[in-house]
């Protein structure tokens, strides 16, 4: 009897990019990283890249890729942000898929996934079509071959949805065993009931469907899947991998198939070293043939189901109220909040469905007028969101236009398809998980509604904002000061939604502090500087300028006239207005300049208001990222004032400080503040400099314990990290720099030495992959008496001991 493993792991976050800047901005809540994803990606996404599996000693002995051995999926959404922030990443899971086809008889073990998280059997059977066909298109376009597989969100299935992946060429799909109802043998007649769990998770099932067609199930094992969730059984890999063998049945008397599915973000975010469990799991699996690990679709090949299967219409893992965690307060909540309920959910629903029915007939309508077939334009729209280029934008037009189309018409074109994106967009599955209808997953899910509402109205010329708030008024908040679905959507999503005015403020505002190309980009919109006036007086400055903007995914376009008085610090007012005609502008602009000039401050804002109205921006108008920026620029100089003024009072006062210290008696609060920053900031700049000085480091360092200065914080960490990046990537560069190699382990051997930890995951990566690339070459130099190699070799080797790597694989490698 021949026994195999498979671990799948759904890897999904919730799309968080503003809907209408196409970004996910700045997430305090994150930090010390920019925003969850880019959290998660750290812990999670990137760690399983290159997971680490240590020898007894605690010390690093390989580096794995997991994907390559388990099977996977991750949503579209997410792999396209990993694509456009962290390409790494992206790159690595692509790769991660083309070892598995060598691992597994040719068969990947990515598998597609629909769309952005719908609840398929709740979607109508348009959004059902789309959801597939983009799932599939999207996974094609990044791993360069078709899809076996497909997850569905929540593995939330119904008949009509498992016809539409049998349509579309899937092959099997995988699901809870709470879903299965009844199953027999492939031309049996009588049914057994399966219900509770029952299905026999070791092996595929057979699904007919109505049309003739068909798909393979597969069961995951729910206990040992549970007990990765919530037994925390990933804190001991041999532990996880005993769970797993164990779940094998000498009672069966066939070739079985152990196989878990859990959220992937279990493997190092929702457990910490998760992924490195996951690694020491399937190598001790292997190594001790315990299994044979596998993937789906070459288990599939080798053992096609004998058995058929029925399952529960509606149904989904997360939900055993079928999919009413959806729709409905059916008891399903993420806990904690005792009395709250979740009567919000079905109002949220009724308000998208009604947005969703509204807009269909006049997308249809709008659309025939320009297209072949509005559907099948949507359907393909897909080709546009994985390469918005200019080429393949008109490419895309010319296939389903049905004429030659005008600048003007194109625009509307995209618009329709945009609209029918966000319209989907807002069924997103997590907006509601959760407990709250004013929680951020719900919220984001109301925004890609809004953003449907404000791209439908300025198409079709109709209000459709009035109804959908008086339908989200019924869903009610548990959260009294925010009342319900309509104040939710003054309160949170109104202020986020970003007009031309908006985006044009934020240009002018950040251009007074960074100049601009004549042509710059800001998110999706594009700006041609036509005309700029700048006059500066002391820290005070005045920018007035007018620009042509694009929005580069509908490529709509406008002209228009902006000013900005920065008078210093963070007090500044801006304005903007749509161009109207060059002898206005020079009017304007020589007004304002001549009122700047004299000093009068007052009188040019007064100009302002006057000659723009009463709309006026100031920092608190730029988008999050952009703002944060500007804010440290003007704190670095306040920091600047401060270092300057601390490291006058430490160095007047270091005889007095010395003397005291040398007494035992404390310093004085002032003082001791004054010293500690100074020392602080003098090893914080070791670490940024691009020479660091050793002794001096060195000194910093022993003065700091000496004094008990608590100078390891995250800046600190951070500055560690990014140092020991750069110095590996300056040996990838230059490999012949034997003083650089000798510089880098003496850094990586300062940092081992204090009480800090700071994340040097990308470093390790980097020396790992030179290990076995690099390394060979040199010590086969070394053989041959050239002195450089060697002293290149054993600099490098003192480097992998100082990061922890097992000195028994540095010297045998």
């Amino acid at each position: 009897m021949q026994k195999y493993v498979c671990i799948h792991g759904h890897f999904y976050q919730p799309p968080r990019e503003n809907p209408w800047l196409e970004t996910v901005e700045l997430q305090d809540s994150a930090a010390p990283f920019h925003d969850w994803n880019e959290r998660i990606t750290s812990e999670c996404y990137g760690r399983n890249t290159a997971a680490r599996i240590f020898d007894g000693e605690g010390r690093i002995e390989s580096i794995v890729n997991n994907y390559s051995r388990i099977s996977f999926n991750f949503g579209p959404t997410l792999l396209t942000w990993l694509k456009d922030t962290m390409p790494w990443v992206h790159d690595a899971i692509v790769q991660a898929d083309q070892q598995s086809q060598k691992n597994f008889s040719g068969h990947g073990s990515a598998i597609a996934q629909n769309y952005n998280h719908m609840i398929m059997p709740l979607a109508n059977t348009r959004d059902k079509q789309t959801q597939v066909i983009w799932g599939i298109r999207d996974f094609e376009s990044r791993f360069g071959r078709k899809p076996e597989g497909m997850w569905l969100a929540e593995t939330a299935a119904d008949t009509p949805s498992l016809e539409v992946l049998a349509e579309h060429g899937i092959k099997f799909t995988i699901l809870s065993p709470f879903q299965a109802s009844q199953m027999r043998k492939i031309g049996g007649k009588n049914w057994e009931d399966v219900n509770g769990a029952r299905i026999d998770p070791a092996r595929p099932y057979l699904t007919k469907l109505p049309s003739g067609k068909s798909i393979t199930l597969f069961f995951y094992d729910a206990p040992v899947s549970q007990a990765v969730a919530f037994e925390k059984l990933l804190d001991s890999g041999e532990k996880f991998a005993g769970r797993i063998v164990g779940a094998f049945s000498e009672q069966r008397n066939w070739d079985q198939l152990i196989h878990i599915g859990t959220d992937g973000e279990s493997y190092g975010h929702h457990h910490r070293w998760g992924e490195m469990a996951l690694a020491y799991a399937l190598r001790h699996i292997e190594s001790n043939q315990l299994a044979k690990l596998t993937n789906y679709g070459e288990y599939l090949e080798k053992y096609p189901p004998a058995q058929e299967v029925k399952i529960h219409e509606g149904s989904a893992w997360s939900c055993s109220h079928g999919v009413g965690r959806w729709k409905e307060n059916c008891g399903c909540n993420s806990g904690g909040h005792g009395d709250w309920n979740q009567n919000w959910r079905s109002p949220l629903r009724n308000a998208l469905d009604w947005l969703r029915d509204q807009l269909a007939p006049a997308f249809e309508q709008k659309g025939k007028e320009l297209l072949k077939d509005p559907w099948n334009a949507r359907n393909d729209y897909i080709s546009v969101i994985l390469n918005r280029s200019e080429e393949n934008v008109e490419t895309f037009l010319a296939r389903h236009a049905n004429r030659a189309l005008s600048a003007e018409e194109k625009v509307i074109v995209l618009k329709l398809m945009e609209m029918q994106r966000h319209a989907m967009l807002m069924y997103t599955s997590c907006g509601w998980f959760f407990d709250e209808l004013s929680g951020l997953e719900t919220v984001q899910v109301i925004q890609y509604a809004a953003r449907t509402i404000q791209l439908a109205q300025d198409l079709l010329g109709k209000d459709f904002e009035t109804e959908f708030l008086n339908l989200l008024e019924h869903a009610k908040s548990n959260i009294p000061e925010n009342k319900d679905g309509r104040a939710i959507y003054q309160k949170f999503v109104k202020p986020a939604m970003i007009s031309w005015d908006n985006v044009v403020a934020h240009y002018a505002i950040s251009s007074a502090f960074s100049a601009y190309e004549q042509r710059a980009k800001v998110f999706l919109y594009s700006f041609e500087e036509l005309t700029r006036d700048i006059a500066e007086s002391g820290k005070a400055k005045i920018a007035m300028g007018t620009v042509n903007v694009w929005f580069d995914i509908t490529k709509e376009s406008k002209t228009y006239v902006y000013v900005v008085l920065y008078m210093g610090e963070h007090q500044l007012t801006a304005a903007v207005r749509p161009f109207q005609s060059d002898e206005k502008y020079e009017e304007m602009a020589k007004e304002l300049r001549e009122s700047f000039d004299r000093g009068d401050f007052a009188e040019t804002i007064r100009l302002i208001d006057r000659r723009f109205g009463r709309q006026t921006y100031s920092l608190r108008s730029l988008f999050k990222d952009e703002q944060r920026r500007i804010v440290n620029e003007i704190l670095a100089s306040t920091r600047e004032d401060l270092e300057n003024q601390n490291r006058a009072i430490a160095e007047r006062y270091t005889p007095l400080i010395k003397f005291l210290e040398d007494l035992g008696t404390p310093l004085p609060p002032a003082l001791k503040s004054a010293s500690d920053f100074v020392i602080h900031i003098d090893i914080l700049k070791e670490f940024q400099v691009e020479e660091t000085n050793i002794d001096r480091l060195r000194g910093l360092l022993d003065e700091a314990r000496a004094r008990k200065i608590e100078v390891f914080d995250a800046e600190l960490s951070l500055a560690m990290s990014k140092k020991l990046e750069n110095l590996l990537s300056k040996i990838q560069q230059d490999q012949q720099n034997a003083a650089v190699v000798e510089h880098a382990a003496s850094i990586a051997g300062i940092i081992r030495e204090l009480p800090i930890d700071p994340n040097l995951w990308r470093a390790r990566n980097k020396y790992w992959k030179m290990l076995h690339t690099v390394l060979p070459e040199y010590r086969d130099k070394a053989a041959k008496g050239e002195e450089a190699a060697a002293e290149w070799v054993k600099h490098f080797l003192a480097l992998g001991d100082q990061l922890n790597f097992s000195r028994k694989h540095l010297q045998t490698v």
